[in-house]
């Protein structure tokens, strides 16, 4: 039986600070902003793409660096306080969404270059964003990234997408995708998901129980229905990978579901490309916070060093 509407929990704010929305091509859009008050390049989060992804995610960043500088992170369309409606979830939207936020950030400080940083799935929509406006992006981070674990490319034609439509009909058939839906979100679930992401049982316990709110939320079964039916992962990722000329910071861990990297060898030997391996799972600022902050710091440092014009 559906939940009923009375018996749906009130969806909280992942993170402190303002929370704001815009509405454009990608639908409504929300945000969270902290740090606003401080000068410096501002810094754009994006969680990951799975049943019960939310901005939570990355939390541990955005409290970090709002200490700091400006800082805001994404409600990816089809998750958090962003339209959940039943719609086609491609990267075409997930990309519009954060080239529609990017806008809004550099109107709101004058036109700044943005530090963007992508977890997992949404490396691929970080690194489409700034392949397509490259003068809007200072560097691109990837933590976890997707499109890697295979020894040759996924060179596609532009655009094109993994998605498989006979999976998608299926999913979606109304007769059983909430039951579906239910059975892939119930708590020892979401918990065993969350041990294969970290590659251990010691997961951050605030984030599974937001995970368990957040998938409770009217239409939270849409943008993960096409999830599953692989529409969100881009065929031609590869190539956008290889096309980014601005400073690339690529993390991975060495636990869980997340390790296989072997197509890392086609951009390693890229000048503009840096390889980090940490001894975690796939969300390594869950773990080792400082030793990931001052890695990332490393990296922004040599990044302001490349944008700075010569004297």
């Amino acid at each position: 039986m559906p939940v009923s509407q009375n018996t749906i929990p009130a969806l909280p704010a992942a993170l402190p600070g303002d929370r704001r929305e815009i509405d454009g091509i990608a639908g409504r859009v929300s945000f969270y902003v902290a740090g606003a008050q401080h000068t410096g390049t501002p810094l754009l989060l994006i969680h990951s793409i799975n049943a019960s992804a939310s901005a939570y995610e990355v939390r541990p960043l955005y409290e970090h660096y709002s200490k700091s500088r400006p800082v805001y992170a994404i409600d990816l369309p089809g998750y958090g306080f962003s339209d959940r409606s039943n719609r086609e979830y491609m990267p075409r939207l997930m990309t519009d969404a954060l080239l529609a936020l990017a806008a809004e950030i550099r109107r709101v400080h004058g036109d700044a270059v943005i530090d963007i940083l992508g977890v997992s799935l949404s490396t691929e929509y970080a690194a489409r964003a700034a392949m397509e406006m490259p003068d809007w992006f200072r560097s691109v981070a990837l933590i976890s990234p997707t499109g890697f674990n295979r020894n040759k490319p996924f060179d596609g034609p532009p655009g094109s997408t993994r998605g498989i439509e006979r999976l998608r009909k299926i999913l979606s058939n109304p007769s059983w995708s909430d039951g579906l839906f239910r059975n892939l979100t119930r708590p020892g679930v979401v918990r065993y998901f969350l041990n294969k992401t970290w590659g251990s049982k010691q997961i951050d316990e605030g984030l599974y129980e937001y995970d368990l709110i957040t998938t409770k939320q009217p239409g939270a079964k849409h943008a993960p229905l096409y999830f599953l039916s692989a529409y969100l992962f881009s065929a031609d990722i590869s190539r956008v990978y290889q096309s980014l000329t601005m400073p690339v910071w690529m993390v991975h861990g060495v636990r869980g579901d997340f390790v296989d990297y072997r197509y890392k060898k086609e951009v390693e030997r890229k000048p503009n490309w840096r390889i980090t391996v940490m001894q975690t799972g796939a969300l390594p600022y869950f773990e080792i916070p400082q030793e990931f902050a001052a890695a990332y710091d490393a990296f922004l440092a040599e990044a302001a060093a490349v944008a700075k014009p010569a004297a």
